[in-house]
């Protein structure tokens, strides 16, 4: 009995390891599997959406799931990733600028506004003088941050500087004496609020759903929805024009993941076509 129990395990090993190794792809039959990493909120749950849309294609998609900025290009760049859908192009020009990545953005699929959160005040104008604004150490995240504090009428910035390259020492005017401490990971940013910490803290979107907040009901101050920081699809250089790719793009621009985007973020997360 044993040596029959044993001859089917073997059996049972060799088969598996046989199916394994049977396709590179995924699945049965002519599937392609395509590794896409993504962060938790919105992005891993937008392509759960198009799973099916790609199984119609052939296209086995498989999403890996990060808690940071930084591993999901690693990861990338060193093949474990076909795709990555988590960042903007000013970050991802920053990140192929401080590591020699060769990427190319394959589309932009949606925009989440940033936004300034405070549980001491209901306003930017209710901020006191030399108040604390708390906010992430990724430099590309400066740029949009004082350019809605501009906007706002908190600070201005000096003539000449590019909004989206913009750093703090590119301040011109700051009537109200603000501080800002960037030492901060972005992911710590929403238990920080939660702990009011700072007078004030700007936290991207992905950020905030995850934690449970509503950026358009729960901040102070939001991006408009016209900002050029979009969320896109990024790949090695070269494989932008892979069917597998092109379809995963048309699929995540497709009506039915637009309107999905609409209805499941109300505003906090929204869609673009280029």
């Amino acid at each position: 009995m044993k040596k029959w129990l044993a001859g089917m395990v073997a059996a049972t090993s060799i088969f598996g390891l046989a199916a394994c190794g049977s396709d590179s792809g995924s699945g049965s039959g002519d599937e392609k599997e395509l590794v896409v990493g993504a962060s938790n909120v919105p992005h891993a749950e937008i392509l759960e959406k198009v799973k099916p849309i790609l199984e119609d294609k052939g296209i086995d998609l498989q999403i890996e799931t990060y808690q940071d900025y930084i591993l999901p290009n690693k990861d990338l760049d060193n093949g474990d990733l076909d795709a990555n859908y988590f960042q903007t192009v000013p970050y991802m020009d920053l990140q192929m600028k401080e590591n020699e990545y060769d990427f190319v953005n394959a589309g932009g699929i949606h925009i989440e506004p940033i936004g300034v959160y405070s549980k001491k005040y209901k306003s930017l104008e209710d901020l006191p003088e030399g108040a604390t604004i708390l906010m992430s150490n990724s430099v590309s995240d400066h740029g949009r941050i004082l350019t809605l504090l501009e906007k706002k009428g908190l600070i201005t910035l000096k003539d000449g500087v590019e909004n989206t390259q913009a750093q703090l020492e590119d301040i011109k005017e700051n009537p109200k004496k603000l501080k800002f401490d960037y030492e901060y990971e972005a992911a710590l940013l929403p238990q920080m609020y939660e702990n009011e910490e700072g007078d004030a803290v700007v936290i991207n979107s992905n950020y905030a759903i995850d934690a449970g907040l509503k950026p358009l009901e729960d901040s102070i101050a939001i991006e408009d929805s016209n900002s050029p920081y979009v969320n896109v699809i990024a790949v090695n250089k070269g494989d932008e024009n892979k069917k597998e790719i092109k379809e995963l793009v048309k699929a995540l621009r497709s009506k039915e993941i637009q309107d999905f985007i609409k209805e499941e973020w109300d505003g906090a997360v929204v869609p673009v076509t280029e």
